[in-house]
């Protein structure tokens, strides 16, 4: 049995996990789920409850470990089978700020825009975790200037994860194409294991439309 069992649908994701796994050249399988089908059966839903994918069961001594959401299972990723990928103490500051504020208030505003929804109003914002969409893309902005990597010159775990927001915003708009965006994203796909991974799920995308 290999280390990790990871389940995903190519087309969701599951993408930023896959990459994670490559990057810390973690042994797994892979379990393929279907929208409206296996994702809904008992059997994933007692894995997780919220019926999405990617979910990451970790086979280890003692019991199966069961992690979900994105920016946890790349650092637990990292926790258990790359430490190499990490923070050092001197880098957690920015590596915990990035990966969660990428996991917060970046997908609330993405998110709220896409479905219609970005308040005007200063009271308003006062109430949301992201003000407003064009505030939190700025300061998202400012954060990635100046730095190759979250941590500076060296890439983490935490490159995964906001990496992945940044690479999906860039090709299809969520994000502006600014310098420090588009700069950032070319960085990370010119990656052997952000290669790798692609490659997969692309070949399981196209193997789903031919039937």
């Amino acid at each position: 049995m290999a280390d990790y069992t990871f389940y995903t649908n190519p087309m969701s994701r599951g993408q930023i996990v896959r990459w994670a796994l490559h990057e810390a050249q973690a042994d797994y399988e892979q379990v393929l789920l279907t929208y409206g089908g296996t994702i809904a059966e008992s059997a994933y839903l007692a894995i997780n409850p919220m019926g999405k994918v990617p979910a990451l069961v970790h086979h280890r001594e003692g019991g199966d470990r069961i992690i979900t959401e994105c920016a946890a299972i790349c650092h637990y990723l990292a926790e258990t089978a790359a430490p190499a990928l990490l923070a050092h103490d001197a880098e957690k500051s920015e590596y915990f700020r990035l990966l969660f504020f990428a996991a917060g208030p970046l997908e609330q505003a993405i998110t709220a825009r896409n479905m219609g929804w970005d308040p005007a109003e200063p009271e308003k914002q006062a109430t949301t975790g992201f003000g407003s969409y064009e505030r939190t893309v700025d300061a998202f902005e400012t954060l990635l200037q100046g730095r190759d990597f979250v941590c500076g010159e060296r890439f983490t775990m935490a490159d995964v994860y906001v990496g992945s927001q940044v690479i999906w915003g860039v090709q299809f708009g969520t994000l502006p194409k600014r310098d420090a965006f588009e700069a950032y994203a070319s960085r990370l796909t010119e990656r052997t294991a952000y290669i790798e991974a692609k490659a997969i799920d692309a070949k399981l995308i196209e193997e789903n439309a031919n039937g």
